[in-house]
């Protein structure tokens, strides 16, 4: 459960840096260079991907504490709050499939639903552990 949650953690916190400290970077970049998946979805505004990254390390700082003291709680509320980010995004990304290739398709997918499944595995691992005490 810990890896799941520091896994977690390293999805939200690595582009939460990057949107943070490098935004005009991220909006054209992400996922990696040559791609700009946010570039599709103009115009960039610096404020937006700032608040970006600000949130999403906010997040990975919730997800770090989880891992760190794995009382069930935490590890449920910090579970819960990556699908409450996670699920919206990947409604909103599946809206907007049209703006991409095939290769591009798959990888948004994958990567947006990869962080759902992980989450709902640290939510049932947590069931789990309240039941065997």
């Amino acid at each position: 459960m810990r890896a799941a949650l520091v896994l977690l953690a390293l999805g939200q916190g690595l582009p939460g840096l990057w949107a943070l400290f490098a935004p005009r970077s991220f909006y054209g970049e992400f996922p990696f260079p040559g791609l700009g998946w946010v570039a599709r979805f103009p115009p960039y505004n610096e404020h937006l991907v700032r608040d970006l990254g600000a949130l999403s390390l906010g997040l990975t700082a919730v997800l770090i504490a989880a891992a760190v003291v794995p009382e069930r709680r935490l590890v449920r509320a910090a579970a819960f709050g990556c699908l409450g980010f996670t699920i919206p995004h990947l409604i909103f990304h599946v809206a907007h499939l049209g703006r991409f290739d095939t290769a591009d398709v798959v990888g948004q997918l994958v990567s947006q639903v990869a962080p759902i499944v992980v989450s709902g595995w640290v939510l049932l691992l947590s069931r789990r552990d309240r039941e065997t005490g």
